[in-house]
């Protein structure tokens, strides 16, 4: 007597139709007997309309949705926690579909309203005065958990204070060009006529300064906007704050991001924490200024942020106006930027997804 072995049972992961291309999208309909035109309406209701279920797709027959919802997800991020702080700024920790946090910050002001978003899930990069650098990189986001952040910070600015998003800026968690691939795709996705249809001159990519993938850019012949996270013009400080400095030297930066200019005409932002008693002299000044001077470029001195694992201290309002003024005298345009969401741990340097991690 034989007996039956029962047999096992195979798990179907379903794909995530985001990751698909457009051409993927209308193989695959045909390939089911469905009209292939169909996929750019699909793809319309993904980018455009930033649908994160197949049950929202009304214009696709009951038939159809339900084919896609067998065969695919869509991984979209939903808000797990929105802190308003006092001075209006809201922070969202966003929960991603494998239970990792990362955070986004709507930054509201007299004459636009920012998104600051995301890029990685911690950071690898150890930046000593970054709350985000005592984190271990867990992994890069992919392009559609960038755009989902634009789309729940652009619906909280709409929601709260009914006003559009006007800007972005990739300054959140982890390193942009270390995720290169993904965060040019999702600022595609976010600059595209078929989909969120921003400007890319109102978006702007921040890098602890990765000097072939800045150079990279310009071969790329970006139309977003770039700001360096400079905080030091010698080699010597820098790398006390910047480990990434020891592999990316100061003359390899400038090199790299006159290299960037030639190829865009984009001028640099520089973005610089001035620290008390570490980078906030006039010698300090006049180092950057010698560094900034080889392209057009505007520098943001960035009051700092303070965070528990680190000791610096933001440098005196007098120190900060000697400064900007010494900068000023030179010709370098400067904004003294005050810090936003403070209250909150919403700040630059303060994003650390202090909400529970998944290992």
């Amino acid at each position: 007597m034989e007996i039956e072995t029962a047999k096992p049972v195979v798990q179907v992961v379903k794909k995530d139709i985001r990751k698909l291309a457009l051409s993927d999208i209308k193989t695959f309909l045909t390939s089911q007997g469905e009209q292939g035109f169909r996929a750019k309406q699909i793809y319309e209701w993904l980018w455009k309309k930033s649908a994160t279920r197949f049950d929202q797709m009304t214009n696709l027959s009951v038939p159809l949705r339900n084919l896609l919802d067998e065969h695919f997800v869509i991984n979209s991020i939903s808000v797990d926690k929105k802190q308003v702080s006092s001075d209006q700024t809201i922070k969202s920790a966003f929960r991603l579909y494998d239970s990792h946090l990362v955070e986004g910050v709507l930054i509201p002001a007299d004459d636009r309203m920012t998104a600051c978003v995301s890029s990685q899930v911690g950071c690898s990069l150890t930046c000593k005065f970054c709350a985000t650098g005592y984190m271990d990189r867990k992994r890069n986001l992919d392009a559609a958990e960038i755009y989902d952040q634009v789309v729940a910070i652009r619906n909280q600015a709409e929601e709260h204070y009914q006003t559009p998003l006007t800007n972005i800026v990739y300054m959140g968690m982890g390193e942009p060009l270390l995720n290169y691939a993904n965060v040019m795709e999702s600022i595609e996705r976010i600059t595209s006529p078929d989909g969120l249809n921003m400007s890319p001159k109102r978006i702007t990519v921040s890098t602890a300064g990765i000097a072939k993938m800045i150079k990279k850019l310009g071969d790329d012949e970006v139309k977003f906007r770039l700001a360096l996270s400079l905080h030091a013009a010698n080699d010597v400080k820098r790398d006390q704050i910047m480990p990434i400095n020891e592999s990316n030297t100061l003359e390899a930066l400038k090199e790299a991001l006159m290299y960037f200019y030639k190829k865009t005409g984009t001028r640099v932002t520089y973005e610089y924490i001035v620290f008390h008693n570490f980078n906030d002299s006039i010698q300090d000044a006049r180092e950057l200024y010698e560094f900034t001077k080889h392209t057009p470029c505007k520098v943001n001195i960035i009051e700092y942020n303070p965070i528990a694992e680190a000791n610096y201290v933001n440098a005196e309002g007098d120190k900060i106006a000697q400064f900007g003024k010494f900068l000023e005298d030179k010709g370098v345009v400067v904004n003294i930027r005050r810090s936003r969401g403070k209250d909150i741990d919403a700040a630059c340097g303060q994003l650390a997804g202090k909400d529970k991690q998944v290992a």
